[in-house]
């Protein structure tokens, strides 16, 4: 195929291109009733040809002809309206012969046309048809596209200017000096506008087709809400299966908690009786050490009872003697006793009578004086006196109460005292522990600053890390923990709060595969102490969790995923598992926070975390709001800012402290002012206490003597006192005479107990070895008697323990251990109908659970989904079938929609493409038709340049005349001689027919306006340029042509003068 010259290209045409045409140009022309030709027919040359004659001949319609054989429409050659109108006047149609040459590298289906193409063109009143044939003539197809690819294929653009310029078309050429026009023109020749045209043309296409395709969506975007409902509704239908699914689940882990719990009982209960069997070597021993015991002092007692019994043989006489002698002395010395407490008693009794005697006689002569005193005046004068004592007695009554009331005063205030001391001790203490446990936090963080795994357990955890490095073998997957140690914020510490209050709870703690390894991890932490470390069981088998992005909160704000960076897959795939991190969002403030949580009512939604730890969530139609509170966050955690707070903190407790002990030694001062009141009031208070004392008494005693001395004188009577005298002198006399003989009664039975006591001494000084040796060895017996009795008591105690205490724990453990298994033995019955013991374990075990808590969760599963059931009254299969019946229908439909979406856009792209090289084409054309032209115009001396404005659509061209003394460019080819506005226009049309291609073109009356030496000039022009081009040109003009040579490579050709 014959390369097309476009505006695309970019390199310029060689300036010298002499080549033989072959394929493409006109080798003969035959018209058949054709405008004013009955039948006419032209033979051209490969090169130049010339067509002359008078106007009328019929030159204009060969041109014509030309188009219309090519296709080109009626009202497109200015000619006619219609095809019929070209039919000669008289004749009922018309014939348009034309023969192209198809021969060399550029050749058209040779194989099928051969070396000449003959395209036939039939015009009837009605209709017109093309034909085209071979060069023998046979039919080869008449259909309009294959004229077209012929078309296309040679490049013969009929319609383009420079291809085939009509008379009207030179006309107006010629003559038009607007800018605009020109460049059309030029537009128009270059292809220019064809491009253009195009590219707009794509691009209103492309804008159309995306309005479809918009349409399209639109069109289908309710089945996609109804798809979206289906889905929102299948959602929670399976979650209201999960439930279910859980409920099951709790019930067979529940089944076989009972066998766990038993199972613990059971362990429980053999430790327990291997704990009690233990004991039975420990007391046997001790019954055993009891009973050799025994046996030793029951030997040695017989060997004791023996040596007595041989020692009493030879001292039972002397130890009669010696307790005769004894009973003896026991009986003297009662006598002794009786007679001493006899005289004793005697003595008493008259030492009563004398001191009666001495009473009465004081009491007589009291009587007789107190007589003689008691007078009038000695009655009025101790009247006078007990009343004086009497207001002594008053004065100093009130000024002991009012000492004692202040004394209460002052021991009130004391006591506020000493309380408010007590207070300031108190706070003292608190700021003292207060700025311990600064000091504390400040060296636990220092330690956790060394190594920021303690961060998440402390020391504990450190330990328990060292066990489990020591010990990994005996794990099938080595522990992953804690979980905080492989996690990092990825913006800094902003969120580090929120996240400890979302996920916390989950930092401290272990990762492991199975039960097994959960079990002995848990044995491990009991050995670091650390009970109370939480362990969590998942599959580390269980890849990377993809969340698609429908089951994430539809939100701009973050949530604790997104905020997160972990490489361990199964740390992150817990955290979503049992943290629901991807479902927590982070907001900045408390209002944010309350319009995601409570307003906005976002799907996938679990709770609402602020940056200082507030969380908000729903639950229906309940709204929480739980505050932060002062955790810090363990993820961001800056050791020295945290060290450098506390030291402040510390710091300020300490100065409070300091406040404090100021102002306790101000009170003590004060307390100490107190009581050295109170000592002073203490003092005066005792002194009043005192004299109220001794005036009270002073008072009595007047009232005591006073009663005394008017009793006595009114009721004493001397006789009777001395009657009484005189019988107690007789009783006196008496008892003396008793006395007596009581005495010497005291001193035989004194006498007869002494001699009966060295009695005893002499016979105890000669027996006294053999008697203390008895004596000694009794007593050894009683001991050994004693110790025999408390092992047998020993003995006793153990044998009770034994039989009563451990054999029977023993038992009753037994016992209950039988029970136990048995009662294991039908849970494990009754669970492994439920599942069994490899599905609970795939489901992950009881975790240590008790069965109360699994049936608290259980009946909680349970509340849920009654309360969720009724809700959902379809099956959730058909609505799966529903849903997926119509994302079949839906999704081809959205892939069809993407994929025209994208080649819309893959368009786009390429259109913008080929804008920007239309725009780099379009300036180097612009280059090169100004050099061109100016190239043209050198022929005769002239310079010149075109401007070519594409915003604006202007051409100008500016043409600088060497007889031109001002060496001003004429900008407005009007401003030119006719001839010098044709040449300078045929030079501009020349330089676009160089940046064109087309194996032919044809010009009509080209030099209407020229004068002869333009004509020459441009004759000459136009012939050098078609020899040095290489195509083949036909020029028509009514001028006279002999200045131009014919020759091998121009042709000339008269009309035939027109008939009147």
């Amino acid at each position: 195929m014959k390369r097309r010259r476009t505006v695309e290209d970019d390199d310029p045409p060689s300036s010298s291109r002499v080549s033989s045409p072959t394929a493409g140009i006109i080798k003969r022309l035959r018209l058949e009733n054709f405008m004013c030709h009955s039948n006419h027919e032209t033979e051209f040359g490969k090169h130049v040809n010339f067509i002359t004659g008078q106007n009328g001949s019929g030159k204009s319609a060969i041109l014509t002809a030309l188009c219309v054989a090519f296709g080109c429409r009626a009202k497109g050659t200015q000619r006619a309206a219609t095809l019929k109108d070209f039919i000669k006047t008289g004749a009922s149609n018309a014939v348009i012969h034309v023969e192209i040459q198809n021969e060399g590298e550029d050749a058209f289906k040779p194989e099928v046309y051969g070396d000449v193409i003959i395209v036939e063109r039939r015009i009837s009143e009605s209709t017109s048809s093309t034909t085209l044939k071979d060069c023998q003539g046979k039919k080869v197809c008449s259909r309009k596209t294959d004229l077209q690819e012929i078309v296309e294929h040679f490049n013969i653009d009929v319609e383009n200017p420079c291809v085939i310029m009509s008379q009207d078309k030179s006309r107006e050429f010629l003559h038009s000096g607007n800018e605009k026009d020109k460049f059309k023109f030029f537009y128009k020749a270059t292809l220019l506008q064809q491009v253009n045209d195009l590219l707009e043309g794509i691009s209103r296409e492309i804008t159309t087709a995306h309005a479809i395709v918009q349409d399209l969506e639109t069109a289908i975007r309710p089945i996609e809400k109804e798809l979206n409902e289906l889905q929102v509704k299948i959602k929670a239908m399976e979650q209201v299966e999960k439930i279910s699914l859980r409920a099951q689940q709790l019930k067979k882990k529940l089944a076989w908690s009972w066998v766990y719990d038993v199972d613990k009982q059971l362990e429980q209960q053999n430790v327990k009786i291997e704990k009690l069997k233990n004991r039975i070597p420990t007391c046997q021993a001790k019954i055993d050490q009891q009973l050799h015991r025994i046996e030793e002092l029951k030997e040695r007692c017989s060997m004791k009872k023996a040596e007595i019994a041989s020692m009493l043989d030879t001292t039972s006489q002397v130890k009669q003697m010696k307790e005769s002698l004894r009973q003896s002395m026991s009986l003297a010395r009662k006598e002794k006793l009786e007679c001493e407490r006899d005289y004793n008693s005697k003595r008493s009794s008259i030492q009563k009578l004398e001191d009666q005697l001495k009473k009465f006689e004081g009491q007589m002569h009291g009587i007789q004086e107190q007589h003689v005193k008691n007078t009038q005046a000695e009655v009025s004068n101790m009247e006078e006196k007990m009343n004086k004592l009497r207001d002594e007695f008053h004065v100093a009554d009130s000024n002991l109460r009012r000492l004692k009331e202040e004394e209460a005063l002052l021991m009130n205030e004391i006591q506020m005292q000493n309380e408010e001391i007590k207070k300031i001790v108190s706070k003292i203490q608190d700021h003292g522990k207060k700025e311990r446990a600064k000091l504390d936090n400040i060296g636990v963080l220092q330690r956790q600053q060394s190594n920021t795994i303690t961060v998440f357990g402390g020391d504990r955890v450190m330990h328990l890390l060292h066990i489990i490095e020591d010990n990994h073998r005996k794990f099938k997957m080595p522990p992953i923990g804690p979980i905080g140690a492989h996690l990092k914020l990825l913006h800094g510490k902003q969120w580090a709060v929120a996240i400890e209050y979302a996920i916390g709870r989950l930092f401290n703690s272990f990762i492991v595969t199975d039960y097994d390894d959960f079990r002995l991890l848990k044995k491990y932490a009991m050995q670091a102490r650390y009970g109370d470390l939480r362990i969590i069981i998942y599959d580390f088998s269980t890849p990377r969790l993809t969340i698609p992005q429908h089951m994430l909160p539809n939100t701009k704000y973050p949530t604790a995923l997104s905020v997160l960076q972990c490489e361990n897959h199964t740390v992150n795939n817990v955290l979503v598992d049992l943290g629901s991190v991807e479902r927590q969002v982070l907001v900045n403030d408390y209002e944010t926070g309350k319009e995601v949580a409570f307003e906005q009512r976002i799907q996938n939604l679990k709770e609402v975390y602020t940056a200082s730890g507030s969380r908000m969530f729903s639950r229906g139609p309940v709204q929480t709001v739980l505050p932060g509170g002062r955790k810090r966050g363990r993820l961001s955690i800056s050791f020295e800012d945290e060290i450098a707070k506390l030291r402040n903190e510390a710091a300020d407790e300490e100065k409070e402290a300091n406040d404090c002990r100021r102002n306790k030694r101000v009170a003590e001062e004060k307390l100490e002012e107190l009581h050295s009141r109170m000592n002073s009031i203490k003092k005066r208070c005792a002194h009043a206490g005192h004299d109220f004392t001794s005036k009270k008494l002073a008072l009595e005693m007047a009232e005591h003597e006073h009663a005394a001395e008017r009793g006595l004188t009114s009721s004493s009577s001397v006789d009777e006192i001395g009657e009484a005298i005189s019988e107690i002198q007789k009783k006196k006399d008496e008892e003396q005479v008793l006395l007596k003989n009581l005495q010497q009664k005291k001193h035989e039975a004194a006498g007869k107990a002494d001699d009966l006591k060295t009695q005893f001494d002499k016979l105890c000084e000669s027996t006294n070895g053999e008697i203390a040796a008895l004596e000694k060895a009794e007593t050894e017996l009683v001991e050994i008697e004693r110790d025999m009795d408390a092992a047998q008591e020993e003995k006793h105690h153990y044998d009770g323990v034994m039989k009563n205490k451990v054999l029977r724990d023993i038992q009753e453990a037994e016992e209950h251990n039988l029970v136990l298994t048995k009662r294991r033995e039908e849970f494990v019955e009754k669970a492994s109908i439920i599942c069994c013991v490899n599905e609970l374990n795939s489901l992950g075990g009881c975790d240590g659970d008790t069965p109360e808590k699994i049936s608290a969760q259980l009946e909680e599963v349970k509340q849920t989904l009654r309360r969720e059931s009724p809700r959902y009254s379809e099956s959730i299969d058909d609505l799966r079938m529903l849903y997926a019946k119509k994302e079949r229908k839906i999704t081809k439909r959205q892939q069809v929609y993407k994929a025209l979406r994208q080649k819309l856009d893959a368009c786009e792209r390429a259109l913008k493409v080929r804008r920007n090289k239309f725009q780099t084409n379009a300036s180097c054309v612009k280059r090169q038709l100004s050099w061109k032209f100016n190239t043209h115009l050198r022929r005769k001396g002239i310079s010149g340049l075109i401007r070519v404005n594409y915003e604006k659509e202007t051409l100008s061209i500016e043409v600088q005349m060497p007889q031109d003394a001002s060496n001003k460019a004429v900008q407005d080819t009007r401003g030119l001689s006719g001839g010098e506005r044709s040449f300078s226009t045929l030079c501009f049309a020349l330089a676009l027919h160089e940046m064109t291609e087309s194996p032919f073109r044809a010009m009509d009356e080209f030099d209407v306006f020229m004068d002869a030496v333009s004509r020459k000039i441009s004759l000459d022009t136009l012939v050098d340029f078609a020899v040095e081009q290489g195509s083949q040109w036909i020029c028509i003009t009514p001028h006279d042509t002999s200045s131009v040579k014919a020759g091998d490579r121009v042709k000339k050709m008269q009309m035939a003068a027109p008939r009147s």
